[in-house]
């Protein structure tokens, strides 16, 4: 492990659409199980590139990023430990919760920990005396006592890591909430990062996968069944998904895209009693038209995720230990740069659109 160093780069947004900043930050000093996590990897996720160009709000300054991997490179004097209270040693690597929560509010008490009182965010806070390394686009992070922490397993690459405390958790909240999958006939709609992810977390759990949207056919990579073009017309979706159910529709939906049309369409491939669970509508659109009419005689049953919870990080990195060797989720990662060149990876990322870009501190 390389020698605590005086002082850690950062990347600081200042202003949107402005260039990002190399600035240099004291270590702190680490008090109680505090952890002082040297970067690996940062991958660079869509709501880093909403916020840097005024797409929604975030506070400035501050060091975005939140989907991270890292080595513990110090720990306070009362040592550091997992979420499950293991120890854990200098050189471990590590992700976290990209969102930090008290574990005793309200809202935490009632298992809905992404809603805390006390809620931090890692990337999306602004930078106050003491407490300015808590992004992903910097040498180091600074985890406060209380942090979600895991170990990455060894067979997964940091590429493939980084990702799962943002896009891989909220695909396994969804399916926490969707409930078992096994032999269900799972709609998802969305061919990003999520909707990739969800298609394989299908697979895995012994379910019929429908990717449905634009270019959906990369999902067959990733364990989907069937790739189903949202371009096609609405009827001949519907005719397609009942024909592979019986005549029924699905049994599960799975919004990850975000978009008025899919929700709309998804609600209407569902069978009677079906289960819709949407986490891709996380930014402002007109608003969606559904029939109260149907949802009621359909007993259909509708559930917002936002977020999740530390148990939904264990079961993601669990997950891609077992799937990493059968589908290709190194090629989401579309190119990597280093720190020093973190305005270009965040301009490739804007035009290119890969579903991930890679910073190398």
């Amino acid at each position: 492990m390389k020698p605590i160093p005086a002082t850690s780069t950062a990347a600081v947004f200042h202003e949107v659409g402005a260039p990002l900043k190399l600035e240099q930050f004291p270590i702190p000093e680490l008090k109680g199980s505090e952890v002082l996590a040297r970067i690996v990897c940062a991958t660079i996720c869509g709501s880093d590139l909403h916020s840097y160009y005024g797409r929604r709000h975030s506070p400035m300054p501050s060091v975005l990023g939140h989907e991270m991997v890292a080595e513990i490179q110090a720990a306070g004097p009362a040592g550091a430990r997992d979420f499950n209270g293991r120890p854990l040693k200098i050189g471990d690597r590590i992700t976290w919760s990209m969102v930090w929560s008290c574990g005793q509010c309200f809202y935490c008490s009632r298992g809905l920990r992404p809603k805390c009182e006390k809620l931090m965010k890692f990337g999306h806070e602004e930078i106050v005396p003491g407490r300015a390394l808590i992004g992903g686009m910097a040498e180091h992070c600074h985890l406060p006592e209380g942090t979600a922490i895991f170990q990455v397993p060894d067979n997964v690459p940091d590429a493939v890591a980084s990702p799962a405390n943002c896009a891989t958790s909220t695909v396994a909240a969804v399916f926490r909430y969707a409930g078992p999958v096994a032999g269900q006939i799972v709609v998802i709609h969305g061919a990003g990062m999520l909707g990739q992810t969800a298609c394989a977390m299908a697979a895995v759990g012994g379910a019929c996968g429908l990717a449905e949207h634009a270019g959906a056919e990369k999902a067959l990579q990733f364990g989907a069944t069937e790739a189903i073009d949202s371009a096609r017309p609405e009827k001949e979706i519907l005719a397609r998904v009942k024909e592979l159910s019986a005549g029924r529709g699905g049994d599960i939906g799975m919004e990850l895209a975000g978009y008025p049309e899919s929700i709309e369409l998804g609600i209407g491939l569902l069978r009677m009693g079906g289960r819709f669970v949407m986490a891709g509508a996380t930014f402002p659109s007109r608003p969606v038209q559904i029939l109260g009419e149907q949802l009621v005689r359909r007993m259909i049953q509708i559930i917002g995720v936002y977020n999740y919870s530390p148990e939904d990080l264990e079961s993601a990195l669990t997950f891609l230990s077992k799937a990493v060797d059968k589908y290709p989720f190194d090629e989401l990662v579309g190119k990597s740069f280093p720190l020093s060149a973190v305005n270009e990876a965040v301009d490739y990322a804007e035009t290119q659109r890969p579903p991930r870009v890679a910073l190398l501190p």
